[in-house]
């Protein structure tokens, strides 16, 4: 069994989500014998975002790729072959006012490729990418969960949700530590409850 690990918060040993996903992690290797673990930090090592010339070199002729371009096109596919190889996938995904880092956009719009992990039918949209389990270790500094005041601005956890589904992707967990700004006994407690809420679910 294939783990992709992802990790996009920028506070380096400060981020609430890199210790969860941590610790997600460290239960998939103690409960699943020879999992193969595939770790990508986009903090430290960026994907650039889409560029016309990323796009428009897909269908042109490789003889007119610019260096630059080919090592980009390079790069987009390790990214891919990553995320279909994955039967589970842990992506730390921090709320960056209101929604999701930049670094982790960059990763998605890498993966959301049109014959690749979904595709246009007559019927409508179809992902191609289903069968995966993915986690998603979510932090908020305040609080934005169903029913609360701030829900209606919360464009991190409903995107994720959304965009995995759009590529077929049904099977999402969250792990989630809420108000880690109020103080910092509530911000351990959050975290101490969200690590608490982990569980192994073996992918089929």
């Amino acid at each position: 069994m294939k783990l992709l690990h992802i990790d996009s918060g920028i506070l380096g040993e400060n981020s609430v989500t890199r210790r969860l996903t941590s610790t997600i992690v460290d239960k998939w290797r103690a409960d699943v014998p020879g999992l193969e673990v595939v770790y990508r930090d986009l903090a430290t090592a960026p994907i650039s975002p889409l560029s016309g010339s990323y796009l428009m070199a897909q269908g042109a002729d490789p003889s007119t790729h610019s260096d630059e371009v080919k090592a980009d096109l390079a790069l987009g596919t390790s990214v891919l072959d990553e995320f279909l190889d994955a039967d589970v996938v842990v992506i730390g995904a921090p709320m960056y006012n209101f929604s999701i880092p930049s670094q982790l956009k960059a990763w998605i719009d890498r993966i959301a490729v049109r014959g690749k992990t979904f595709r246009y039918t007559e019927a409508g949209p179809e992902g191609l990418a289903g069968g995966k389990k993915v986690i998603i270790a979510s932090s908020r500094g305040g609080f934005y969960g169903p029913g609360t005041p701030a829900a209606a601005i919360d464009h991190q956890e409903p995107y994720l949700r959304s965009v995995f589904g759009f590529l077929g992707v049904t099977d999402i967990d969250y792990v989630r530590a809420e108000g880690v700004n109020i103080s910092p006994d509530h911000k351990q407690a959050a975290i101490e409850a969200a690590e608490q809420s982990i569980s192994v679910a073996k992918a089929a």
